[in-house]
């Protein structure tokens, strides 16, 4: 039987946070590299996209 939630140690209380800290942590870096992904490919998308107005600018001026 698991002991009463009273009668957990310091220990144990530190390690389940500590734990739990460190899951949100995880969790906040796999967020952060979807965004860094998401905006590495709208940055290329909007260098690609000046490229061909430049390009089209020259063509046509």
């Amino acid at each position: 039987m698991f002991p009463p939630l009273c009668c957990t140690s310091r220990e144990d209380h530190a390690a389940h946070r500590r734990h739990h800290q460190q899951r949100k942590m995880a969790m906040l870096r796999f967020w952060r590299d979807g965004l860094e992904r998401q905006l590495a490919a709208i940055n290329a998308s909007m260098e690609t996209l000046q490229q061909q107005i430049d390009r089209d600018a020259q063509v046509t001026g």
